[in-house]
């Protein structure tokens, strides 16, 4: 039974760092959408190819933008961050509990 909690606690951790590097992604697009960037730089477009998939159905889903400011980054952050006091966290317990 320990091989399956060790295997949760590494779900569990995997999880949470990619959430957390997903997160600082949302935020280094918001910041750098405060300036006019070139849409031509890698980093821009990489920016743009990972993060506007889920800020696009955040948008059409849930129109809220009042005078042009975007929303939907703060929704997506509030969303990773409720997945991991919830899931992740659900997880390493789980894994705890059966010896991991």
């Amino acid at each position: 039974m320990f091989v399956i909690g060790n295997f949760l606690a590494a779900i569990a951790k995997i999880l949470d760092i990619a959430l957390t590097l997903y997160m600082w992604i949302i935020i280094a697009r918001a910041v750098v959408s405060w300036v006019n960037p070139d849409p031509h730089n890698p980093i821009i477009r990489f920016l743009n190819a990972v993060t506007e998939p889920v800020l696009y159905q955040i948008r059409r889903r849930l129109p809220i933008s009042f005078g042009g400011i975007d929303f939907s980054p703060i929704i997506v952050i509030l969303v990773i961050v409720f997945i991991q006091s919830f899931l992740v966290r659900s997880l390493a317990e789980m894994a705890i509990r059966m010896g991991g």
